[in-house]
């Protein structure tokens, strides 16, 4: 029998790339050529010819003699909290925002000018309160962050092809 035993590998190579492999072939690539597996030419050569890669068995045959374990430790870092739980994040900012200008309010009120929030002999208390609405405002950004942030998130993975 010539070529390849496996049908199902010789099938997967035909199927078509994404961005996401490309970039992760030029990721392994970058670390061989840091490691001097590759010379600049040939890492130049090789990174043009896997974005212009649209099959698998195409962008394989760039990374056939580096070794497996480096291709899989250039898979890239793990993605952080904010983009893995983006309501979470926002909404213990807003928390965050809310409990600070809660805390300065209550500084001012309380310590600061016992006799009333305003008092124009005791300035600290008008700080304290421009404070506090900064932390609110800044709660405020970090919630609607948090939400664009899903809502992005979501519309990306609805785009994805099957």
């Amino acid at each position: 029998m010539t070529g390849r035993e496996d049908p199902a590998a010789a099938g997967s190579d035909r199927l078509r790339v994404g961005h996401a492999e490309r970039e992760q072939v030029i990721r392994a690539l970058k670390d061989a050529f840091v490691q001097g597996r590759l010379t600049g030419d040939e890492f130049g050569e090789r990174a043009g010819g896997a974005l212009a890669a649209r099959t698998r068995g195409e962008l394989a045959a760039f990374t056939a003699d580096i070794p497996a374990d480096l291709a899989y430790r250039s898979a890239g870092p793990r993605s952080s909290l904010l983009q893995r739980h983006p309501l979470v994040w926002g909404a213990t900012g807003f928390g965050s925002g809310v409990a600070i200008a809660f805390g300065l309010i209550m500084l001012a009120a309380n310590v600061l000018d016992p006799a009333g929030l305003g008092n124009p002999y005791h300035p600290w208390s008008t700080m304290c309160a421009l404070l506090a609405l900064a932390a609110l405002f800044a709660g405020i950004g970090m919630a609607l962050h948090g939400a664009g942030t899903a809502a992005d998130q979501r519309r990306a993975r609805k785009q994805r092809p099957i």
